[in-house]
């Protein structure tokens, strides 16, 4: 039985809640259960010194958690003076995930910086801050394109991500904190709407997992991202 009573193949209770922050081009309150991150999506008329010239635009990602949004406050990493590690994979990962589905020729000459700040931590914040950035990222295209600054259509797909995990011997969807504290493994997927795979981060945290339970695992994943590509899709209808 998992902690949240919840069938293996569950996800938590998920919502999606557009436009929420009033100055953003685009914004989303996504909730995975008690994992609450709010994302913003800002237009920026502006590339990396890199990409200019080149016809091209860019979208990148920044991600953080506020002080309380765990068990027991955590420093602000601007009072550290850096970045830790995990905020850098995790940006990262936001940013690489959603330029595999935008037409970055489409853009032009722009930048989109995808904030993503995570209000409540509960497991699975950067699987809620990829499938909240989707939203906020149309959203955002979706002004570009009400004042004509986009030819085309930029956004080829949906993108979403879920955690999957084996807890107590058995492959189970959706980890909250108190499951992704105990697992044998833990992976995070990140799939496109048509079921390709963007990314899989699989790690066995106390047993090594065999090929047949990552394969159930990546059935799980399937499942969940499909479900969550229909709420996206119902989100920005």
């Amino acid at each position: 039985m998992r902690p949240s009573r919840r069938a293996p193949d569950e996800l938590r209770a998920v919502s999606l809640e557009r436009g929420v922050v009033k100055y953003a081009e685009g914004s989303c309150l996504v909730k995975f259960g008690d994992t609450h991150v709010l994302v913003t999506a800002t237009l920026e008329e502006r590339l990396p010194p890199w990409l200019k010239g080149q016809g091209r635009g860019w979208v990148t990602a920044e991600y953080g958690m506020l002080p309380r949004a765990t068990l027991e406050r955590t420093r602000r990493e601007a009072a550290a003076g850096k970045q830790n590690g995990r905020t850098v994979e995790i940006q990262r990962l936001i940013g690489r995930s959603l330029r595999t589905i935008v037409d970055l020729q489409a853009l032009g000459e722009r930048q989109i910086t995808v904030d993503c700040d995570v209000l409540q931590a509960d497991g699975g914040t950067r699987t809620a801050s990829i499938t909240g950035a989707w939203v906020a990222l149309a959203d955002c295209l979706a002004w570009m394109k009400t004042r004509n600054m986009l030819k085309g259509n930029v956004m080829r797909d949906n993108v979403a991500a879920i955690s999957c995990g084996i807890y107590n011997g058995t492959p189970v969807l959706d980890l909250d904190y108190a499951e992704d504290s105990e697992a044998e493994t833990d992976a995070n997927f990140v799939m496109t709407g048509d079921g390709r795979i963007v990314e899989v981060q699989g790690t066995a945290e106390k047993t090594p997992f065999s090929q047949d339970e990552f394969l159930a695992l990546m059935a799980l994943a399937q499942k969940g991202v499909a479900r969550l590509v229909e709420l996206q899709k119902m989100a920005v209808a």
